[in-house]
């Protein structure tokens, strides 16, 4: 009986001791090292690859936002196009109208998984195609498809350099600037493909509308 017990506490010992190895290796000399590292070699990434402007954090460089300046009558927001527009966020999620994600809400993020025939989709697209073409005034057959569909994620921060030369005559006229310097901006702000092979051309739409900002308040 004697030996049965010590051989107990012998192990319970033996198990609190690994526990508590355990508990100092992995649950605070681990993650010390790992955030050390990550805060050392990849500043950036590590806090949220964030976007300073004016000494203010205003946004992520992964994640799209919205520019609107208000809502109509029945809460849709209304696009401001003093600046560039992203595309659609319509991924996942529980919008009380229409079950989507149309505000780049960042608790909730995936595709809508709708099919090429569903009819809301089908409506959704046609309709954003219209504003497009009637807002920047072009042929619906000039609009790109990142204008009028939302990326797998629903969150995407680029859109094509396409649909950003599509809208510089618009944004020019409501800065009142040249539309040759906004056109330059939107250049300055293309980003090749990476690795030089790897997805497509494209821009970073909050970049471009904070150098968009700064270039407009150069004018005053």
């Amino acid at each position: 009986m004697n030996n049965s017990v010590r051989n107990t506490a012998r192990l319970l010992a033996a198990g609190l001791r690994a526990l508590l190895v355990l508990t100092v290796v992995c649950g605070v000399i681990y993650p010390l090292v790992v955030t050390g590292v990550a805060q050392a070699a990849f500043n950036g990434q590590a806090n949220g690859s964030e976007i300073s402007s004016q000494g203010k954090v205003v946004g992520s460089s992964l994640i799209g936002q919205r520019y609107d300046k208000g809502t109509d009558k029945k809460g849709n927001p209304i696009p401001d196009l003093r600046y560039f527009q992203p595309r659609p966020s319509a991924g996942l999620g529980s919008n009380r109208t229409n079950g989507v994600n149309t505000q780049y809400n960042l608790q909730i993020s995936g595709a809508s998984n709708l099919g090429a025939t569903n009819t809301d989709l089908v409506k959704a697209v046609k309709d954003r195609k219209q504003w497009v073409a009637t807002t920047y005034g072009v042929p619906e057959s000039q609009v790109p498809a990142d204008a009028v569909t939302s990326s797998g994620s629903g969150l995407d921060p680029d859109i094509s350099p396409q649909y950003a030369l599509l809208q510089v005559d618009r944004v020019a006229k409501e800065n009142h600037l040249p539309a040759g310097k906004v056109e330059q901006l939107v250049q300055d702000h293309v980003q090749g493909r990476q690795l030089g092979f790897m997805g497509e051309p494209r821009v970073n739409v909050l970049e471009l509308n904070i150098a968009l900002r700064d270039l407009v308040q150069g004018q005053r």
